[in-house]
Parts: C-alpha cells; sequence; structure tokens
C-alpha cells in the first residue's frame, strides 16, 4: 500500500462509500452530482474504473450480482477507511485551483473584440445568478436537516464564491459598458 498513489479521485470514491454505505459506480455518480461533482469535476468514466482499482488494492471490497445486471457494489475496507482517514488528517498545502474557460478568455481580452467581453461579462452574471439561485435553493431544502449539516458547510463557501464571481463580472460588465475596453 506505501507505494501506491492514490489520487484526490480515489479518495473522493472512498469517502462517498464511507459516508453512503454499499454503492455502484452508478450510484456514486449520481450521489457525486449532486454534491461534491459541483466544485470538484472529473470524467464520470473514472468512477467505474477508479473503485476496481481500490478493490485490487484491497481498500474495498465488492460484491456482484449472479444474474441480471451483474451490478458491481462496492463497499470500503477497514484498509479503506484508514487511508482515508489519514488523508483527511494531512495539512493540504496547495492553492486553491481554479480552472474557468471565461478566465482564460478574458486573460486574452486586448485580441477580442470589445462587444465579446460584453457579452462575455453578461454570460458569467447570468451563470452566477442561476448558480447562486440553485445553491440557495439546496441550503433552503437540506440546510436545517441535522444529519448532513456537516456536509453542507462546503455550500457556504460555494456562495461565498459565486457571489464574488458575481461582483466581479458586474464590474467588468459596467466597465465594458463604459467603454474601457474600446482601443
Amino acid at each position: 500500500m506505501s507505494t501506491v498513489r492514490l489520487s484526490t479521485t480515489s479518495y473522493v470514491v472512498l469517502g462517498m462509500i464511507a459516508m453512503r454505505g454499499p454503492s455502484t459506480s452508478y450510484d456514486l455518480k449520481r450521489a457525486i452530482g449532486h454534491s461534491v461533482g459541483y466544485f470538484w469535476h472529473f470524467p464520470h468514466a473514472q468512477l467505474y474504473s477508479e473503485p476496481k482499482r481500490l478493490e485490487q488494492l484491497g481498500l474495498l471490497e465488492v460484491e456482484e450480482e449472479d444474474d441480471g445486471r451483474r451490478r458491481r457494489t462496492y463497499t470500503i475496507t477497514d484498509t479503506g477507511l484508514s487511508a482515508l482517514r489519514s488523508w483527511l488528517a494531512e495539512p493540504t498545502d496547495q492553492h486553491y485551483e481554479l480552472r474557468d474557460i471565461a478566465e482564460i478568455k478574458l486573460f486574452f481580452n486586448e485580441l477580442a473584440d470589445p462587444g465579446d467581453i460584453k457579452r462575455l461579462a453578461q454570460d458569467q452574471i447570468k451563470q452566477h445568478e442561476d448558480r447562486i439561485a440553485e445553491y440557495e435553493q439546496m441550503q433552503e431544502r437540506f440546510g436545517h436537516e441535522s444529519a448532513i449539516s456537516r456536509r453542507m458547510v462546503t455550500l457556504g463557501l460555494g456562495l461565498e464564491m459565486e457571489h464574488a464571481a458575481l461582483r466581479f463580472w458586474t464590474s467588468l460588465a459596467e466597465r465594458a459598458e463604459r467603454g474601457e475596453f474600446e482601443d
């Protein structure tokens, strides 16, 4: 185990199974889509390959149906839970990771038409307003449920980040409207 590197995806899979209980890859895909998928994106194909790899490492156990769809249901092992808890206890020295296509486009704004910048800002405003509304609905629906209150703390960070982005893009749209990006 000491020579095997686990990725963030490995820990997401271990963590989701530890929290949810026995899960198929499809269960993981759905659960992640409604939770960490809002802030940690990765190809869903990994949710089918990674559990198999973790099973081979002894971190998950699998029970496979004998007939029908032959679903594989994964359960975390004591070794898997120990690996997850060790990872959770480690300090994180990596800086916040942001992968934002709009920000890349904005970086090259001097090559764009000024109207493109204004449209980009308006589109981002709409997207961030929509995400804020979605997060607020989640907060309204689930914020009072004590069983998941500890996991809802990330929603607060998500809302803060969306509000900050909305302020930025609104300010940029106002600057574009004033003609600041004209030659």
